[in-house]
């Protein structure tokens, strides 16, 4: 039996700044830029509150003035509309070699919705996608949002699943661009969900789901402020 790769694992306990993981997400790319042979990383987080646009992302989506928000806003690179991160949102950042997952980038959006859907599955929730979008849903409702982006085929931004999160912050902004689609958390229907209860079972779903037997950093993989 072939032996299954290994990835760092990156996990924050604390609520992170958006400027501090896209730094740990870019040096992490960079590492495997400039190392291809090298391991694969998974960063595991909640953001303090604030709003990521995507490359392309349009500001009509905002229900506030761009150089007064209510949340800090950040323009990134990765696709997509507009979305919120908080606490109570788990958000995982897979720095993954796409070329070692079958060079696919739409089949990278549909493994990353696998593992939100299979993780649910195992809670009795019937999670599903809908046709020609990206993202999971329950009932009509979006709980996990997903925009990536890639250098060269190295991955970076990832999916972000609301389990127990205020979406009162959702109110300003027109999620993801779908206007008739609201956004759900999880614990509305699972009272006994939360984001930190589901950590480990959604890191297991996303190793099953690529292969990969994750492992804590060693001190030389160690990020900086980590």
């Amino acid at each position: 039996m072939a032996t299954k790769r290994s990835a760092i694992l990156f996990e924050a306990l604390a609520p992170v700044p958006f400027p501090r993981a896209w730094d740990w997400q870019r040096r992490l790319q960079q590492r495997l830029l400039e190392a291809p042979s090298g391991p694969e990383a998974l960063i595991v987080l909640e953001h303090e509150p604030c709003y990521t646009l995507g490359r392309g992302a349009s500001l009509d989506h905002l229900g506030f003035d761009v150089e007064s928000p209510p949340l800090p806003l950040f323009r990134i690179d990765r696709g997509g509309e507009v979305t919120h991160h908080g606490p109570g949102q788990l958000v995982l950042y897979p720095i993954l070699d796409l070329r070692r997952h079958g060079a696919d980038l739409h089949g990278y959006l549909r493994a990353l919705e696998g593992v939100v859907i299979d993780l649910l599955g195992d809670y009795g929730l019937a999670a599903e996608r809908c046709a020609g979008l990206t993202g999971v849903w329950l009932e009509g409702q979006k709980v996990a949002a997903i925009g990536v982006g890639a250098k060269r085929w190295i991955s970076q931004h990832g999916l972000a699943l609301n389990v127990s999160c205020s979406l009162q912050s959702f109110g300003a902004i027109v999620p993801c661009g779908l206007r008739d689609r609201p956004v759900g958390r999880l614990c509305d229907w699972r009272s006994d969900l939360t984001a930190e209860g589901l950590r480990a079972p959604l890191i297991a779903a996303f190793g099953r789901h690529f292969d990969l037997t994750l492992r804590p950093p060693q001190s030389a993989e160690r990020l900086p402020g980590w």
